[in-house]
């Protein structure tokens, strides 16, 4: 399997990617998969990034901020390149993080000592900051409380709510659905987190991923970022777009049914002439390191993803 080209072009990466294809498109042996794993903390892109935290626990120096340098961007990518939780690199920058580090200075002043893994007040930062403390073996109970105590009639969450919004939206949703299913994967399993999560997983289902409920018509952009839905990027941050809902619903283990088949048509129809996807967008900000080749290019991140979302509709 791994002589198609596509794969060896992901194979010939960073462990980052490499274990991820092993484990998932070409079924190599479970102890293979976590030998390779286990390089993500030593080599390449995850030993770059821990590399570079400070002494005081911080990288880019701040818990969070909009130019993707902040803790809990880099403890996001850190997940998404599969960081074994249990090395001793991640329990090291992981409980530097836990120790050190407060949200002074970037939230109201009511969170300002706030401890990194007590979040601050908006869901989808709360929610980012709890898929990332719950895959790494931290205690996010009271965030996954406070998720649940905001969610809204429709099914969904809305960093609005506060200011009398009454709907929800992707993006705030999207993060909250993935840090309530990390907190269940990590052994949290509680039937009100369960229950709070296939709500919020209808509220997708039933816009088809990217409908309009009321009317059926294709949600171009989002209002709040301008982020176009059907545009894929890697890393997605607090956007939503289809690809990372169809990922979201496969890690979830959801049959696939009607209401996906459109956007798994969307999906198919980025795959270039050599079966590959491109990086279509790429946010604004300061990457700090950079493991994708340009927006228009190919990217391993985006086919891995989209080859991943086609295995789990068409099994």
């Amino acid at each position: 399997m791994t002589s198609h080209p596509v794969l060896q072009w992901l194979l010939d990466s960073d462990p980052a990617i490499r274990w991820q294809v092993m484990r998932d498109l070409t079924g190599a042996p479970a102890e293979e998969v976590a030998a390779e794993r286990a390089r993500v903390a030593t080599e390449g892109w995850g030993a770059r990034l821990l590399a570079l935290q400070a002494p005081d626990g911080r990288w880019g120096g701040a818990a969070w901020n909009r130019g993707w340098d902040s803790i809990m961007h880099v403890l996001l990518l850190l997940r998404e390149m599969g960081l074994d939780p249990a090395s001793e690199e991640a329990r090291r920058a992981v409980g530097l993080v836990r120790e050190r580090v407060t949200w002074r200075g970037c939230g109201p002043p009511e969170v300002h000592d706030n401890p990194f893994f007590a979040g601050e007040v908006e869901p989808c930062i709360n929610g980012q900051v709890a898929v990332s403390g719950a895959y790494f073996g931290q205690d996010v109970q009271g965030l996954i409380d406070r998720l649940l105590g905001e969610q809204l009639a429709d099914g969904g969450w809305n960093c609005e709510a506060p200011n009398r919004s009454t709907r929800s939206s992707f993006n705030s949703t999207i993060c909250v659905l993935e840090a309530l299913l990390e907190y269940e994967l990590a052994g949290g399993s509680r039937a009100e987190v369960t229950a709070a999560r296939l709500r919020g997983q209808e509220y997708l289902l039933e816009r088809r991923l990217f409908r309009r409920r009321s009317t059926g018509e294709v949600i171009g952009r989002d209002r709040k970022g301008g982020a176009d839905w059907t545009c894929f990027a890697f890393p997605t941050w607090w956007h939503y777009d289809v690809l990372r809902g169809l990922e979201y619903l496969r890690r979830a283990g959801v049959a696939p049914d009607e209401r996906v088949a459109e956007a798994i048509t969307l999906v198919e129809s980025k795959r270039d002439g050599d079966g590959r996807w491109p990086l279509e967008t790429q946010y604004p900000g300061r990457m700090l390191i950079e493991m994708d080749e340009g927006e228009g290019r190919p990217s391993r991140w985006n086919t891995l993803r989209a080859l991943r979302v086609l295995d789990w509709y068409s099994a």
